[in-house]
């Protein structure tokens, strides 16, 4: 199989692109039986009958128009990964947050602006079926590019368990199984297919390659033995070029390189994509997994052998430096997250933010927002008590710490916006930050999805100035799964004075019974009644990783 393709050069060479245009998408989306990895036949989630998904392009201000029929047994949704969705917060998509998922046999057509350039991707944000296949690569461009460049490729990066999400994630929350439960040690998918694919260079000519982690659980090790990376893009956001020989990406986040072919065809290359965990034991052929590919000059030339440089440099993205060149935001509210594993009295271990582990309200939270008599909407505690949400008022500048005091990585994500990286440190010792952008040197660099270390902290900031309600989670779906998520109510007045939720939309809820009107537990005013009692900790100490 090829790399997904799209020649550039001409439309970087001639300036601005062709109007608007409409991007029109039409998914059935199904179970598809299927042996994606060549070694666990298994039911997945596809389109149209088929796995995996062709990726969408689409070039900043067209309109995205998603038609979407649901041949599920469950409800579906869409979330456009990375798009700010500002005016549109109901397409964002997550279930019971901007809208009530499609029921089954159901159609509904999300329409959008693509109002954001950069690499992205789609998938389904209810039931966490992105882990079962419903994903695939969204890229927007810029109608005139910063950077000039000849071809370019696209490569998705995937995880592929051999049971179901719903299977693992019913075996981590069962109080009579053993916690954690063993690693699965999933394989690698690229471009869909477990095959890696050939990249072809010629001569002297620039590429760049948009890289995604679409995993639902893992991380993955990229580089171009022979070859020298320069990242221009982080989640969306263009930065300065950076030089590094080799990517280590989270699930969610994506990277776009700039890579120079050699003068000569005398010899064709390597190079190296490593699937791994970190945090579950290491095995042979196992975890990590090591996958090659074919950096084709000529067919038929003989393979340089490369010696890695001894100072090899992985990207660093608070060394970065945005492109915009945008100073770090002034601080109007300081909020602290302490984000790990809990045990509770039920006899589970649940993710929690703050002590508190997300389970969704009987109404969309949004739908909420809309619907409350004023000042009602301002009240936290009125969109449940583990809905988390947090009142922003709008455009406060607000400054988001980060702490993980456990032995597991968290690629935590921000749906509807980017945010600047400030800081990295660790917990041990919060007075001198192990890394941090440097003001001398560079912007913050932005991005919507971050890896939070083991025992550490990040800082991050970001301008409230998309009236909306957003979740920030774990984009481990396991661990969204069992709760390590919150929501940003974000200007609830500003927001019902601009936006309007179609009415097909409140539609799907009606055709399963949901209400749209009300608070959490879809009453009027504080009468919660109907929320289940929130879980109860216990005093025992965090448990141990799970994937």
């Amino acid at each position: 199989m090829l790399f997904f393709r799209q020649a550039a050069s001409i439309a970087l060479l001639s300036g601005s692109l062709t109007s608007a245009a409409r991007v029109l998408v039409d998914w059935d989306i199904g179970y598809v039986n299927l042996d994606r990895d060549g070694h666990s036949p298994r039911r997945a989630i596809g389109v149209n009958g088929a796995l995996p998904i062709p990726p969408v392009f689409a070039t900043k201000g067209d309109t995205l128009v998603i038609k979407v029929h649901n041949s599920l047994d469950v409800s579906t949704s869409i979330h456009a990964h990375g798009l700010f969705q500002n005016g549109t917060s109901y397409m964002d998509g997550p279930a019971m947050v901007a809208q009530c998922g499609i029921p089954p046999g159901h159609s509904f057509t999300y329409e959008y602006e693509a109002d954001h350039a950069g690499t992205f991707w789609l998938h389904g944000h209810d039931h966490h079926q992105n882990s079962d296949g419903l994903r695939t690569p969204l890229v927007v461009r810029e109608r005139r590019e910063p950077y000039r460049y000849d071809d370019e490729y696209l490569l998705s990066l995937e995880d592929w368990y051999q049971f179901e999400f719903a299977a693992r994630l019913k075996d981590t929350l069962d109080p009579t199984k053993v916690f954690p439960p063993p690693p699965s040690f999933p394989y690698a998918l690229f471009n869909g297919y477990p095959t890696t694919p050939t990249l072809k260079f010629k001569p002297g000519k620039t590429y760049r390659i948009r890289i995604v982690n679409m995993s639902t659980t893992e991380w993955f090790q990229f580089n171009l033995p022979g070859h020298q990376m320069h990242v221009i893009e982080a989640d969306g956001e263009y930065s300065k070029p950076s030089a590094v020989d080799g990517l280590d990406m989270g699930p969610g986040e994506r990277y776009s390189v700039l890579v120079t072919a050699h003068s000569t065809d005398s010899h064709n290359y390597r190079y190296n994509a490593t699937l791994y965990a970190g945090f579950v034991p290491r095995i042979e052929d196992k975890n990590p997994r090591y996958y090659q590919g074919l950096i084709e000059y000529r067919e038929g030339a003989p393979i340089m052998p490369i010696t890695e440089p001894r100072n090899f440099k992985w990207v660093n993205d608070v060394e970065l430096s945005a492109l915009s060149g945008h100073p770090p935001l002034p601080v109007d509210r300081r909020i602290e997250l302490n984000i790990g594993g809990s045990f509770f009295t039920t006899g589970q271990v649940l993710d929690v933010i703050n002590n508190i582990t997300y389970a969704q309200p009987k109404i969309p939270t949004l739908y909420s927002v809309l619907s409350l008599d004023s000042p009602l909407h301002m009240n936290e505690t009125l969109y449940g008590p583990q809905t988390h949400a947090i009142v922003l008022k709008h455009l406060e500048s607000v400054e988001l710490t980060v702490n993980s005091p456990n032995n597991l990585p968290h690629p935590m994500h921000l749906h509807g916006h980017t945010f600047q990286i400030i800081e990295y440190g660790s917990l041990a010792n919060r007075s001198e930050p192990v890394r941090r952008f440097s003001p001398e040197v560079n912007a913050p660099m932005q991005r919507d999805t971050i890896v939070v270390p083991v025992n550490s902290y990040v800082k991050l900031r970001f301008r409230a100035d998309n009236p909306g309600v957003w979740l920030f989670h774990c984009h481990m779906d396991i661990h969204f799964g069992m709760g390590m998520a919150l929501t940003f109510v974000e200007a609830p007045d500003v927001l019902r004075q601009r936006q309007r939720v179609p009415d097909s939309m409140l539609e799907l809820c009606r055709a399963q019974g949901i209400r749209t009107e009300g608070n959490g537990a879809g009453n009027a005013g504080f009468n919660l009644t109907g929320l289940p009692a929130p879980p109860v900790r216990t005093n025992r100490d965090g448990p141990p990783p799970t994937e």
